[in-house]
């Protein structure tokens, strides 16, 4: 199985997080999380479903509001910004959504400059042609450039909504269940792509995912959540060499070999 390539991480904090709850009425999701991730440095956060891992990179992005914790990204405490404030900060990280999240109206074209131009001003047109044309090469996709989203595979819709959040030139990227409903041979694509966005965009990143072989091929360090809480965090041999219950049967859930 493939493992990240090698990649200088630094020992600045692009993300830190401390004594995180949030509940949503009687569910407690998060409980007492502390979680860093450094400048340059993948972070897989892995459980299933209904874990919390959505609603961590929710918080990180300033989606949702902790209960309770400090959530500081890019050396700003995100829960105490304005709106203002937050919409600066949030043009500094790339989120990627599970289901890619592309305008079906729009061509790929116009789904990559609607985000640029509507957050950068005084572009001049040939600007806007060059910054699409790099990131569509970025993810392998020139030649879909005048194409619908509904005449793209799963895979090509997932690297094009990866394309829409790189033309912002992001330092965090949040990649949100990257793999979920891709063929096995689509995943290996997305898994080098991840790889290759930080090597190329030098972003720090945190990985959604419950796919041990997204997690071993992206992930630098990996923090295993279960019931709210973080049990277990290292690379793949320090977290999976346990005879802990539930990571043993997570691992063998995900039949990897």
């Amino acid at each position: 199985m493939q493992q990240p390539t090698s990649h200088p991480i630094g020992t600045e904090k692009a993300i830190s997080i401390r004594n995180l709850y949030k509940s949503f009425g009687e569910l407690h999701v998060l409980r007492g999380v502390d979680l860093d991730v450094f400048k340059g440095e993948n972070v897989v956060v892995l459980g299933r479903s209904g874990t919390g891992k959505s609603v961590l990179i929710k918080i990180i992005a300033g989606l949702l509001k902790p209960d309770q914790g400090t959530v500081q990204v890019l050396n700003q405490e995100v829960p105490s910004l304005s709106e203002k404030q937050l919409r600066e900060l949030r043009l500094k990280i790339g989120f990627s959504f599970q289901n890619s999240a592309l305008y079906d109206s729009m061509t790929v074209r116009e789904n990559l400059e609607f985000p640029l131009v509507r957050n950068v001003k005084n572009l001049s047109r040939s600007e806007i042609n060059r910054a699409v044309e790099e990131v569509l090469d970025s993810v392998g996709l020139s030649q879909t450039i005048n194409q619908m989203p509904s005449e793209l595979s799963g895979g090509q819709r997932k690297r094009i909504g990866i394309a829409r959040t790189l033309i912002m030139n992001p330092e965090i990227m949040l990649y949100d269940e990257p793999t979920a409903g891709l063929d096995p041979i689509t995943c290996m694509e997305i898994n080098e792509l991840i790889n290759e966005v930080r090597e190329r965009y030098h972003t720090s990143s945190i990985i959604i995912t419950h796919d041990l072989t997204c997690a071993k091929a992206t992930g630098d360090r990996l923090a295993m959540l279960f019931d709210g809480q973080f049990i277990r965090e290292g690379t793949f041999e320090e977290v999976f060499e346990t005879d802990e219950e539930r990571i043993k049967s997570f691992y063998d859930y995900n039949f990897v070999e």
